[in-house]
């Protein structure tokens, strides 16, 4: 397993796996983009996968289909939530990546849903 995040850098979607209070695993895909050397996705405030995050930050990512299976070898890497300053840098990486979902799609069902969007940096770990 690498900490390097080469490995996703062409991916759309990659499968984040974050773990429960138990250890256990739980993946989920989600979109990926990247602004120079920085990686970001994005989620909702009332995601399962925040509160995990919260406990435990470190995950692993893999490339992975739209549906989640799986294509690479996984990368170990810690998830950092943004603060609003540095979210607008991960939404605009996400909009130019994936237009239609990440710039209309998403933040669209959000609003309409009355979720707060919650932004987060990927880092590899050494």
């Amino acid at each position: 397993m690498t900490t390097d995040l080469t490995p996703i850098r062409t991916a759309g979607t990659i499968l984040l796996t974050s773990y429960k209070r138990d250890g256990s695993p739980v993946g989920t895909p989600v979109s990926v983009a990247f602004d120079g050397d920085r990686a970001f996705f994005r989620t909702y405030d009332k995601a399962w996968k925040v509160g995990r995050l919260r406990r435990n930050p470190e995950v692993e990512l893999v490339p992975c289909t739209f549906r989640g299976r799986a294509l690479g070898q996984p990368v170990r890497a810690r998830a950092t939530l943004l603060d609003e300053d540095q979210a607008g840098v991960a939404a605009a990486a996400l909009a130019r990546r994936h237009p239609v979902l990440q710039g209309v799609l998403v933040p669209l069902a959000h609003r309409l849903r009355k979720y707060q969007t919650l932004h987060y940096e990927l880092t590899g770990l050494a």
